[in-house]
């Protein structure tokens, strides 16, 4: 065996890095080293391969530098000694060789490294020759290059090895060299590519295309990971060197820096234009392309380039630079081309890689700097637009305050435009105002508003001159030709301002563009009547005349007319009315059962005669057939299944907020809103005016396509929500929530499939949500509320709300607080929604916070939290002093509280309650739960579905009355300590409920299956009536005065009409039976004796029944039913109060004699009512007197009523007999016995004669007249209301007392009802509108009489003057429209009222003609004619003419 082989084994065995490394650890003496030295060169001497030996000196354990190091501290000392030895063997090693050889000692190392370095990139060559795309090391190549370098520094820096010599070498062999390799040599600082840069002269040749081939090379998935992070450090350290190099800034350079700049500068543009050529070709990773390298060369554009390379102002130019060769690449594209292909430019469609490198691009500079630099490029360069316009795009989508910098560039360039009448600046300011449109109202205004805001008005940039005029026109002009059509409409439906003296210029532009759009097939026919035009364009004619139905049908339902616009549109653009206004109008659907306002439109145009028959018809056959099949189809201009791109759109957006990438969300959103788009087609919204969208509660759902997508947004919302919640409170976490929904509000078509969604789900479905969702549609519905100035308004179909309302108000109506279950869904989501607003405003301004807190739904808290957690009640909602210091920390517990999957509302909802910043809005205004609002939400209760038993009820509403409201301060909604303030809310509450029931049942039909609250809030009220009745007993009587005084006030300010018309609609006349129905059951429930006032009076107390007799006659009356009678349990009830309250008086007796004959006086329709229900009266108020006044004998007026009463009974059944003297009482009295005696019997002829007889002397005339009255009043009901049927007896009797009394005056004067007589105060025993109908009885009942009774009639005293006056009032009630239908069960005796006005006529003109000159004075005559004048010119004529001789002409005397 030869010596060398012994040392191969040896070294096999042991390697020599094995052996000094085992000696390392015994600390050598100082006279060893001598003795050790000699003993390796004679070992090195035997050993003839340098190779070997540089092998042999690489210790394996050293050759990872990603490592981190495992020893302790001795062990690292021990290698860092065996490193130097061992470089300082090798160095002697290579002199002795050198020296031997004749040779340098640099170049003998350097062809010894350049062996190695062959040695290490060949191994893998030579296995993988076929991949030649292979640019980066393996993992073994590297860890044995990171050796050999660090040898190589050990050499270098003993001088052996030289840098330059080493380069030289290594590119004399033409080799491309190894990206990687030259980043080791730089990082190791063997050979820095500064040095590269400068000497390799055939640098250009492959720097740029090894570049290209590191970013584009595939890696495997075993070293993915390891080797990506090793490619992004060689391409940032090669970047930041080149940036650096060529960058900088240096005011004298020497030529050969001169020229590596420009080395470094072209390099770095051949990988840009690489890049953007990537992208002309579509080669997008979106697009599935064919590699990752442009996209990675973008990614390593980051700011962290600056400070290692090359310096702020060196990176900043480096940007400039690109930015500007971005934007001017290739400008093939015209300005006319840019014009018509503009809407395919947009964000959402443009390439992601050239969005991504605008955005990499522009991120160091604020938007005034990156605007300026695109308006100097504009100047001063040719461009490509299309990028120039996606970079604009890209500016608005990824930055907020890009459109306020946006606006004041546009506003530079129009100014700049007209000062020097430069079109370039002209036309680069449409342009970039119509690419802003095109994203979108949440990103930019409409294309529409900007054109208006800057040619709209009279200090617009072109009305200051005649010049400045014709140059704008003169450009809308020379673009007309390129113009997509969406553009002309806007100028022609809002043209541009223009003097009148000027108009002729703007008429030809207008002709033009309207001949283009004939051109285009788009004439102006098929412009909307209300289109909403925008710079989107894309709209089809049948969905601009399907928004034009949806606006016009708006206004005809808020005006009840059909629009000014639709009648000239039928007129002028009569083409569009028929073809295509009224095809979408009268679409085919299943037709409701009550008519809509769809359907009275339609009514009304057909009524019009706006809608040809034919068409009209085939429209009701084609909606009969719609009920048997149910088609909705959606149309959509996409090959792509719409569901699944969303789908993968908003998955890719979870993610990205989840990541909290805010930059990439943005542009995320931008495409979801392409998406709803397309499913949702229609024009942007016009942001001209607020919308105002219809929320129809009881329609059927929307198509299930747009369902499904509504669906899919609400859930990808609540798992965001629920993502970004795990970590952060809300007011830390990013804007995704409200950039959501600024992108939903700009489709007012999803907006309003997502709010109809919404309250389907918080009416019909809420307690099948689950807590993830609950907040997450809460979160929504707060955002959606805090976008008020870019939301719209909602307007609740059918109108229980006036007007229309914010979308969080519109939606806390679907939370109706009537059944438990509707109460636990109802306090779960506002719960939410309230602490989700809180912990979100908390870090912004006090006003901008409570934008974040819906008042509707704090309102509901306020109600629901005491009523279902009785712990609240004693804890009221209060601030004392400002938000406690603690106010993070109770932050995070609210949150961490509405978010704990383990925690329940109650835990939740009683720390909220007790939170300062929910005790701190209470003292706003808007936010404070009033008690009328309170009241009107606790009888909206369902009583039989509460939460609460009646026992836990009654504690309840006693706790609010009592101990809330009563001490509650009236500015914050409460009493203020006044009981009788609290029963005037009680009072108005219950009253108010039946039109509360009406709105309630439009809203949730399943209210009036069961009781609602009311009973409980009227027992309420019972207990503080008694209560202050009983505690005002040992006090004086004012305080019992004033509780009734407050009573009668609120009931006459409901009572009292809203106008002064002397005749009330019918909706007036039955709003008032209603109120004084509710009043009356709420009086009946109350003690009878507070509707009587009981004051003192020279030390006495008395009765004062002045407001009980002022509010029978006011209103009372007005509702009586039969006309002039009260009903028994209301007479009743007022008879025991003023009998109890005479008895509080001291003289009882003469103080019930005293108030009943005031109301005798004062009051006839109780009086006439106490004796129609006598009988049944009697027994109880003799019952209640004997009760109250033990012993004292019956009051003289109670004793009278029952002697009227029998002797009227006397008279009736025996008038031929002699029959008891009249009592002495009253001719009311008397005639209201006779009545209620004759009416309730069969009619006798002759007995009633008879009797009349009985009742001829004087004294008693008033009583016939009187009674007379009374049956001329059942004569008219009798008329009125057929199912009465008395006609004929009214008639007859009637008869006979006229008969009695036509001779006389008197008779006469219970048909003047203006004129105040003896007879005027019965009157006020029926209502106005009864009183009104008396000339239809006068006419009625006086046509049906004999001639001979006729004849006596007219010659009586006043007789044509009243003929007069009821013919003129009859006449006025026929032209104000009332209809006088008699009854429906005619007979011979009764006339049809038209016949009975002709009648009335001629027997008018008779009876003038019969009477006297002298039968009216001169007064009376000159009134009558001025009356008849206007109504009837020839009764006029006939007074003049018969009654009035200064009227006759002397020239006709001859007649």
């Amino acid at each position: 065996m030869s010596l060398s082989a012994t040392c191969d084994s040896v070294s096999q065995k042991r390697t020599l890095s094995t052996l000094l490394a085992g000696r390392v650890v015994k600390r050598p003496k100082q006279e060893d080293g001598q003795r050790l030295q000699e003993a390796a060169i004679q070992l090195l001497e035997q050993q003839q391969s340098l190779s070997c030996l540089l092998r042999e000196v690489e210790n394996p354990d050293l050759c990872n530098i990603f490592q981190s190091q495992n020893g302790n501290q001795s062990q690292a000392e021990s290698e860092g000694v065996l490193a130097t030895f061992q470089g300082s063997l090798l160095v002697c090693e290579l002199r002795r060789e050198a020296s031997k050889l004749g040779v340098p000692v640099v170049g003998l190392s350097v062809k010894m490294v350049l062996k190695r370095l062959r040695e290490i990139t060949g191994v893998e060559e030579q296995k993988e020759e076929e991949d030649t795309r292979r640019y980066l090391l393996s993992y073994s190549q590297r860890a044995q290059m990171c050796v050999l370098l660090e040898t190589c520094r050990e050499l270098l820096s003993q001088g052996a090895l030289c840098p330059k010599l080493l380069w030289q070498e290594y590119r004399r062999e033409e080799r491309l060299p190894n990206l990687e390799m030259v980043y080791q040599l730089h990082v190791y600082s063997i050979i820095t590519l500064n040095y590269i840069l400068q000497s390799d002269d055939a640098v250009r040749l492959w720097l740029g295309s090894q570049l290209k081939s590191l970013c584009s090379c595939r890696l495997s998935h075993g070293e993915e990971e390891e080797t990506r992070e090793v490619q992004q450090k060689v391409l940032m350290t090669l970047l930041g060197v080149l940036v650096g190099m060529g960058f900088e800034q240096n005011p004298d350079p020497a030529p050969a820096e001169r020229r590596t700049s420009l080395l470094c500068c072209s390099t770095l543009d051949d990988m840009l234009f690489w890049l953007l050529d990537a992208v002309e070709e579509g080669l997008d990773p979106q697009a599935a392309g064919p590699g990752p390298g442009p996209e990675l060369w973008i990614k390593i554009f980051d700011a962290s380039l600056c400070g290692v390379s090359a310096s702020a102002d060196a990176l900043q130019r480096f940007f400039t630079h690109s930015l500007t060769h971005s934007l001017t690449y290739k400008p093939r594209l015209t300005v006319s081309d840019a014009i018509t292909l503009q809407n395919k430019w947009i964000f959402a469609k443009s390439s992601r890689l050239l969005t991504s490198l605008f955005r990499k691009l522009a991120v160091i500079f604020n938007m005034e700097q990156l605007l300026s630099h695109l308006q100097h490029v504009l100047e001063t360069h040719e461009v490509n637009w299309k990028h120039v316009l996606c970079f604009v795009s890209t500016l608005l989508v990824y930055n907020p305050c890009a459109q306020s910098s946006l606006r004041d560039l546009l506003s530079r360039l129009l100014t700049k435009a007209f000062e020097g009448y430069d079109l370039e600046n002209m036309i680069t300011a449409f342009l970039l105002a119509r690419q802003g449109a095109l994203e979108g109202p949440g990103i930019f205004p409409s294309y529409n508003d900007w054109f208006k805001m800057s040619f709209g008005g009279g200090s617009s940039f072109h009305a200051t001159s005649k010049k400045s005029l014709v140059f704008l026109l003169k450009f809308l002009s020379d673009l007309v030709p390129f113009e997509p059509p969406q553009y002309l409409k806007v100028h022609i439906l809002h043209p541009p301002y223009v003097p009148v003296k000027h108009r002729t210029l703007l008429m030809e532009y207008i002709s033009l563009a309207k001949t283009r759009l004939a051109d285009l097939k788009e004439s102006v026919e098929d412009m909307g009547l209300y289109e909403d035009i925008s710079g989107a364009g894309g709209a089809s004619v049948q969905c601009q005349a399907t928004q034009d139905v949806e606006k016009a049908v708006s206004l005809f339902e808020s005006t009840g007319k059909i629009s000014a616009t639709v009648m000239e549109a039928s007129i002028f653009r009569r083409p569009y009315f028929l073809t295509r206004f009224l095809s979408a109008l009268l679409t085919p659907r299943i037709l409701p059962v009550k008519a809509d306002a769809r359907m009275s439109f339609i009514e009304a145009l057909k009524k019009a005669d706006k809608i040809p028959a034919a068409q009209y018809l085939s429209y009701v056959d084609a909606c009969q057939k719609e009920r048997q099949t149910d088609r909705s189809a959606v149309c959509l201009d996409t090959n792509d299944d719409p569901l699944e791109v969303l789908k993968s759109q908003l998955h890719d957006f979870t993610q990205l907020v989840v990541e909290g990438n805010d930059g990439e969300m943005s542009a995320q959103l931008s495409r979801i809103l392409h998406t709803l788009s397309v499913i949702f087609p229609g024009r942007p919204n016009d942001s001209t005016g607020q919308r105002v969208i219809d929320l129809h509660i009881n329609t059927p759902p929307s198509p299930e396509l747009h369902v499904k997508v509504v669906n899919m947004i609400l859930r990808n919302f609540c798992q965001c929500m629920l993502g970004s919640c795990r970590g952060n409170p809300p007011n830390k976490q990013s804007l995704w929530a409200s950039r959501f929904v600024g992108m939903l509000l700009g489709s007012t078509q999803f907006l309003s499939s997502l709010l109809h969604r919404l309250w389907d789900l918080f009416h019909n479905q809420g307690s099948s949500l689950s807590a993830a969702h609950v907040l997450g549609v809460a979160a929504l519905v707060v955002h959606l509320h805090a976008s008020i100035p870019q939301s719209p308004l909602v307007q609740l179909v059918p109108h229980i709300l006036p007007r229309p309302v914010p979308v969080g108000e519109a939606l806390s109506l679907a939370l109706v607080c009537s059944t438990h279950t509707n109460m636990l869904f109802c306090v779960r989501l506002c719960v939410s929604a309230v602490c989700y607003g809180i912990c979100r405003g908390d870090t912004l301004p006090q006003q901008q916070q409570q934008d974040y807190i819906i008042n509707s739904f704090y309102k509901k808290l306020l109600y629901l939290i005491p009523r279902l957690l009785p712990e609240a009640r004693g804890t009221t909602v209060t601030a004392g002093g400002p938000v406690s210091e603690h106010q993070e920390e109770n932050l995070t517990g609210l949150w961490s509280s509405a978010t704990d999957t383990n925690s329940n509302w109650r835990k939740t909802a009683w720390h909220l309650w007790r939170h300062p910043a929910f005790c701190q809005l209470q003292h706003k205004h808007h936010y404070q739960l009033l008690f009328s609002e309170w009241l009107a939400n606790e009888l909206h209760v369902q009583r039989s579905k509460d939460a609460l038993s009646d026992p836990e009820r009654q504690e309840y509403q006693q706790w609010a009355c009592l101990e809330h409201y009563l001490p509650l301060s009236v500015e914050q909604g409460g009493c203020g300590g006044d009981m009788k303030n609290l029963c005037t809310h009680l009072l108005s509450a219950i009253m108010d409920q039946q039109h509360c029931n009406e709105s309630l049942e439009k809203l949730h039909h399943r209210v009036s299956e069961t009781g609602t609250c009311l009973p409980d809030i009227l027992s309420r009220l019972q207990e503080l009536v008694y209560e202050m009745e009983v505690t005002d007993l040992s006090r004086s009587r004012r305080g019992r005065a004033d509780v009734c005084d407050s009573l009668f006030e609120l009931v006459n300010q409901r009572c009292s009409p809203p106008g002064t018309s002397a005749s009330p609609s019918v909706s007036t006349e039955l709003n008032l039976q209603h109120t004084l129905n509710t009043w009356n059951r709420v009086l009946l429930a109350l003690p009878a004796v507070l509707i009587v006032h009981i004051k003192t009076e020279g030390g006495r107390t008395v009765l004062d029944c002045n407001k009980l007799i002022e509010h029978v006659n006011q209103h009372q009356r007005q509702a009586c039913s039969p006309a002039g009678l009260l009903s028994f349990h209301l007479t009743a009830h007022l008879l025991k109060g003023v009998l109890c309250a005479s008895v509080r008086c001291g003289r009882s007796t003469e103080e019930f004699n005293r108030g009943w004959s005031q109301i005798s006086l004062h009051c006839p329709l109780l009086l006439l009512s106490t004796v129609h229900w006598w009988e049944r009266l009697s027994p109880l108020l003799l019952s209640l007197w004997r009760r109250l006044c033990d012993g004292e004998p019956l009051p003289e007026q109670l004793q009278l009523l029952t002697d009227c009463h029998s002797w009227a009974s006397s008279l009736e059944k025996d008038p031929l007999s002699s029959s008891p003297p009249v009592p002495a009482a009253s001719a009311l009295l008397l005639a209201a016995c006779l009545h209620c005696a004759w009416r309730g019997c069969g009619y006798d002829p002759q007995g009633f004669s008879a009797a009349i007889n009985k009742l001829r002397p004087e004294r008693t005339k008033q009583v016939v007249v009187l009674l007379f009255f009374l049956f001329v009043n059942d004569y008219l009901s009798a008329l009125l209301f057929p199912q009465e049927k008395s006609h004929q007896k009214a008639m007859s009797v009637c008869t006979e007392l006229l008969r009695v009394l036509v001779d006389s005056a008197d008779w006469l004067l219970i048909f003047n009802s203006n004129d105040k007589n003896v007879y005027h105060l019965v009157t006020m025993v029926t209502s106005d509108e009864f009183t009104r109908l008396m000339p239809w009885a006068f006419y009625s009942l006086l046509l049906q009489q004999s001639a001979e009774l006729h004849q006596r009639a007219v010659s009586g005293p006043g007789f044509l003057h009243t003929a007069v006056l009821c013919y003129i009032n009859l006449l006025q009630l026929f032209l104000e429209g009332h209809n006088l239908t008699p009854t429906t069960e005619h007979s011979d005796h009764q006339m049809e009222p038209f016949k009975i006005l002709r009648q009335a006529k001629q027997f008018l003109l008779r009876a003038i003609s019969q009477t006297s000159p002298t039968a009216l004075s001169a007064s009376q005559l000159a009134q009558l004619q001025s009356q008849c004048a206007d109504l009837d010119p020839e009764v006029a004529a006939a007074l003049s003419v018969q009654l009035d001789p200064q009227s006759l002409s002397p020239e006709m005397d001859f007649l």
